[in-house]
């Protein structure tokens, strides 16, 4: 290496452009131009003692440095101060340790971002307690809270509601004391007085200005000629409705993740929905009969719910083509049952999971429902509590629909529709006889389940809960 550097230095080549060259593969920002070409006369000494050393001298320009003799290894001691203190910033506190950030926590395996739908804590100067819930992040499948890392007062919000932020985002900064908020208050209402308080001349000259325009106009002024007609509508044209009496209010997430998964599902299935009747006499008694000894038993009322699960479950069971699914050329069939709810809430449709439903009383499926619902309702149902799912059963009739043809919720293969229960004239042994009826649906995948299928699974349940003793016995 010592006879490379001889050898450059014997054919001509200065010894400030081997320095410059050095210097900007050390600090890329320090550029040629900065490097003096005319460095005097060159020397180069070298000492052997373990290790070679080489030091070149030069001309070297650097910020706050007059021009002189430095030394190679003295520019590079003052290079590097200045990347460590690049380096050396706090990334979620002030230089006191008086701020904090809150930051958007992690939403989930599948969720990359997420918009920030409102804050919580409407003003800055507001006080939060650790682990409150400042803000609210929309994402396709749960709302998800930001919460204060610490007690404090809210200094000033970072983020804008509407903005798209992802995990890590920092949404306030969080004062743990009161006094940064109080000091920045006045230095605002000062910089808003100056603000408000224009100066005297450019008033003057906007005076003026008018006033210019003022006598000129009567020379200006010509006669307008006569606009012409408004065109007169045709017969066949239709008459809008003017702008001002319409709204444009964006999506939400949770909207545009359920319109786009619905028609994927009508674009991917072969839809073909079949329907059936229930006579609900007999459910009905039986909720009637015991609806107060299973409350102060298992402290949750009895409701239809818990039924229409269980004969879904015995229906699964004895048609298991109705609880698999398609992926690619091969079926998959599930050896389990998790029926998933459809709940409709404020913000959207979302459709928690009983887990094992095959393996609960009716009391576990009540509880599990009921927490479930309350949940998303709350916003508070975390994706764990939605995900997968190998059947669905929607309950229309809690609305008062009649009749429906639901839509599947990929990548299930059915869906079971549920409506209102109607008292209708039916003949029962010969006599007609008012009866509480419901009509139920099913909308299955046409691809992987027949007819035959599909209407085996409906008279199942249509058996099970017009006869609830067919649990017991197995029948």
């Amino acid at each position: 290496m010592l006879g490379a550097l001889r050898r450059k230095v014997a054919s001509g080549r200065s010894s400030a452009s081997i320095l410059g060259k050095s210097l900007q593969a050390i600090r890329p920002g320090v550029s040629a131009s900065r490097i003096s070409s005319n460095a005097g006369k060159e020397m180069l000494s070298v000492q052997l003692r373990g290790i070679a050393h080489v030091r070149s001298f030069s001309h070297l320009g650097l910020p706050g440095c007059s021009a002189g003799l430095i030394k190679t290894r003295d520019a590079i001691c003052i290079i590097q101060p200045e990347a460590i203190m690049q380096t050396s910033c706090r990334a979620f506190s002030s230089g006191d340790g008086d701020l904090v950030d809150a930051v958007v926590p992690f939403m989930g395996e599948s969720i990359s971002d997420g918009t920030l739908a409102t804050f919580l804590k409407t003003e800055p100067g507001d006080r939060v307690k650790a682990d409150e819930p400042i803000a609210q992040i929309e994402t396709d499948k749960v709302t998800i809270d930001v919460v204060s890392p610490q007690d404090g007062v809210i200094q000033e919000y970072v983020a804008k509601e509407g903005e798209t932020v992802e995990p890590g985002t920092r949404i306030a900064v969080i004062s743990k004391s009161a006094e940064g908020v109080a000091a920045a208050a006045p230095t605002e209402m000062k910089s808003e007085k100056a603000a408000s308080e224009p100066s005297p001349p450019a008033e003057a000259v906007k005076e003026d200005k008018p006033k210019a325009k003022v006598e000129a106009s009567p020379a200006a002024a010509k006669p307008k000629a006569p606009s012409p007609p408004p065109p007169k509508r045709t017969a066949s044209e239709p008459v809008l409705p003017p702008k001002e009496r319409e709204r444009r209010v964006p999506m939400t997430r949770l909207r545009k993740r359920v319109a786009t998964r619905l028609k994927d599902s009508q674009n991917t299935f072969a839809l073909l929905t079949t329907f059936n009747e229930v006579d609900m006499t007999n459910l009905m008694k039986l909720r009637s009969d015991y609806k107060d000894a299973f409350v102060e038993k298992h402290g949750v009322k009895l409701g239809f719910m818990s039924g229409f699960v269980k004969a879904t479950v015995s229906a699964l069971q004895h048609q298991p083509i109705v609880n698999a699914v398609i992926d690619g050329d091969d079926i998959i069939y599930r050896d389990y049952i998790d029926i998933s709810i459809a709940v409709g809430t404020s913000k959207g449709l979302v459709v928690p999971v009983v887990r094992d439903a095959d393996k609960m009383n009716f009391a576990e499926i009540e509880k599990t429902i009921n927490n479930l619902a309350k949940k998303a309702n709350d916003g508070t149902i975390s994706i764990d509590e939605m995900a997968g799912g190998s059947f669905t059963i929607s309950n229309g009739g809690v609305y008062g629909s009649l009749l429906s043809t639901p839509i599947i919720n990929p990548p299930q293969s059915a869906i079971l529709g549920m409506h209102s229960i109607v008292s209708r004239p039916m003949v029962v042994g010969g006599t007609v006889v008012p009866r509480p009826m419901m009509y139920i649906a099913l909308t299955y995948d046409h691809r992987l389940i027949d007819g035959r299928e599909a209407v085996f699974f409906l008279r199942r349940i249509k058996d099970v809960v017009e006869d609830p003793r067919r649990l017991l016995l197995d029948v």
